[in-house]
């Protein structure tokens, strides 16, 4: 499981920009976001720095 903190997500569409970022990575991965408490969950055995690399890729900041 991978976590990331994203700051700079505000909306449903900023929801679903990241969504659909780490499932470019791995299509099997299973993306749970809060949206309130600004976290990203990635469940996949995909390295993290693709995943970093990808929401970075969609103009999002991943810490």
């Amino acid at each position: 499981m991978h976590t990331f903190k994203v700051n700079d997500m505000s909306c449903n569409h900023c929801v679903q920009a990241i969504t659909q970022a780490a499932q470019a990575v791995d299509p099997q991965a299973k993306v749970t976001v809060d949206l309130a408490g600004k976290a990203v969950h990635i469940d996949s055995s995909a390295d993290i720095a693709r995943f970093r690399d990808a929401i970075s890729e969609a103009g999002y900041t991943p810490e």
